[in-house]
C-alpha cells in the first residue's frame, strides 16, 4: 500500500499538476537557468529568466534546520459535537529540528520556453521537555508533537517569455504535509495545492520585475494574496535585492563571485494533517502553521557548483492554531475579509532564534 502511494505522488508530477508557492526559499527561487544564446539575428529574440548577481539557483540540496528552546501554550480543544476533548496546556519545547531534501531538475531549457520539475522532503521533530501535566492529562494536540511532522511535494517552475522583454512565469507545488509515518501513509486527497503566476519585465541584464496572484499557505491556512516581484543588481555587481513580496525579500551584498551575504526575511507555512490520532483524524483536524524568518545568508562555493549555505536568524511565530475542515473543506478567512469563524483551538507559541545549513549543487 505504502509503494502505490509513493508511486502516485510519483505520477502526480506527469499529470496536470496544481500548485503552490512553496513554502520553501529554494522552491521560490526563479532565477535558476544560465543566460540563453539566440540561434541567429533574424531569430525572435526572448528575454532569460534570469539576470546578473543573483544567488545560485540549486539543484539539488540537503540541509538540516535547527530551532532553539520555545514555550508551547494551548487552549481546550471541543469536538464536532461541543464534547471536550483535552483541557488548556503549556508546554516547554526543546529543540524542534529536521532534514530539508530537495532537487529541481530542468526539463525544457529553449529560448522560448523553459520548464523545471522538482521534488522535496522535510522533516520537523519536536524535543518536549517532560514538565507539569495538567490534572486533565497532556492536551491532545501538543502531545502530537512526538511524532515528526512530515511535507513530501512535488513542484514545478514555467518560465514563458513573450518577447525580449516581458515574460509569464507559473509555479507551484502539491504537498503532503502531516504527521503521518511512511508505515501509515497518508491518502492523496489530503494533498494541499497552491499556485501563483505573474507578468514581468526585464527591462536590462540586471533589472527583472513582475506582479500577480498567488494561492499559498505561506501564513499557515488558505489565501489568495498579490506578489510582487523585484530582482536588481547595481552597476558594480556589488549590492542588489531578490524579492518576491510578501512571501520573502532580501538585500544582497556579493563580496566576490563565490561569496554574497544576504540579509531579509521569509514567511514560512503549511497546514499539517492530524492524521496518527484515530479520534483527531475523525475530527478533520489540522495545524495551521505560519512563521516569519527574519535571517542573515551567507553562501560561499565549497568547490566549483558545490555551494554552502547557512542561515542565521529569528523565528518569529505568525500562527499555529488547529482548525477543523468545514464538511471536508477549508474555511477561507483571507485575513478576516471572508469568515471570521472561530478556531477548533488557538495556540501560541514563543520566539526562538534558528540556525539552517544547507549544502548544495547550483546551476552553471
Amino acid at each position: 500500500m505504502k509503494t502505490y502511494y509513493l508511486l502516485g505522488i510519483s505520477l502526480l508530477s506527469l499529470g496536470t499538476l496544481k500548485a503552490q508557492v512553496d513554502s520553501t526559499a529554494e522552491e521560490d527561487d526563479f532565477s535558476m537557468y544560465e543566460e540563453l544564446d539566440f540561434a541567429d539575428e533574424g531569430a525572435k529574440r526572448y528575454c532569460s529568466p534570469k539576470i546578473e548577481g543573483l544567488s545560485p539557483a540549486q539543484l539539488i540540496y540537503f540541509g538540516y534546520d535547527v530551532q532553539g528552546p520555545y514555550t508551547m501554550s494551548a487552549d481546550s480543544l471541543y469536538s464536532k459535537s461541543g464534547q471536550p476533548i483535552s483541557g488548556e496546556d503549556e508546554m516547554k519545547m526543546g529543540l524542534t529540528h529536521g532534514i530539508r531534501l530537495g532537487c529541481n531538475i530542468p526539463v525544457i531549457s529553449k529560448t522560448s520556453l523553459v520548464w523545471q520539475m522538482g521534488l522535496n522532503y522535510w522533516q520537523t521533530n519536536f524535543e518536549g521537555v517532560e514538565q507539569d501535566i495538567p490534572a486533565g492529562g497532556r492536551n491532545t494536540v501538543i502531545d502530537q508533537h512526538k511524532n515528526a511532522f512530515r511535507t513530501l511535494g512535488l513542484n514545478t517552475t514555467i518560465f514563458k517569455p513573450l518577447d525580449d522583454k516581458q515574460f509569464i512565469l507559473f509555479q507551484g507545488s502539491a504537498d503532503l504535509n502531516g504527521d503521518y509515518s511512511f508505515s501509515d501513509f497518508m491518502p492523496l486527497n489530503y494533498l494541499k495545492y497552491s499556485a501563483a503566476v505573474l507578468w514581468g519585465k526585464r527591462p536590462s541584464e540586471k533589472k527583472q520585475w513582475g506582479v500577480g496572484l498567488a494561492r499559498t499557505y505561506r501564513v499557515g491556512e488558505l489565501n489568495y494574496i498579490p506578489v510582487v516581484m523585484y530582482n536588481w543588481t547595481d552597476a558594480t555587481n556589488k549590492w542588489g535585492t531578490e524579492i518576491l513580496f510578501p512571501a520573502r525579500a532580501a538585500v544582497r551584498r556579493t563580496i566576490n563571485p563565490r561569496n554574497l551575504v544576504l540579509a531579509g526575511f521569509e514567511l514560512q507555512g503549511q497546514s499539517y494533517r492530524l492524521y496518527r490520532d484515530q479520534d483527531l483524524r475523525a475530527e478533520d483536524l489540522e495545524i495551521r502553521r505560519g512563521e516569519i524568518r527574519v535571517r542573515m545568508e551567507y553562501q560561499f562555493s565549497l568547490k566549483d557548483f558545490l555551494w554552502v549555505s547557512a542561515q542565521a536568524g529569528y523565528r518569529i511565530n505568525y500562527r499555529y492554531h488547529t482548525d477543523r475542515l468545514d464538511g471536508g473543506k477549508e474555511t477561507l478567512r483571507a485575513f478576516g475579509l471572508v469568515s471570521d469563524a472561530p478556531y477548533a483551538m488557538e495556540s501560541t507559541l514563543t520566539n526562538p532564534f534558528y540556525v539552517s545549513v544547507s549544502l548544495n549543487l547550483v546551476s552553471p
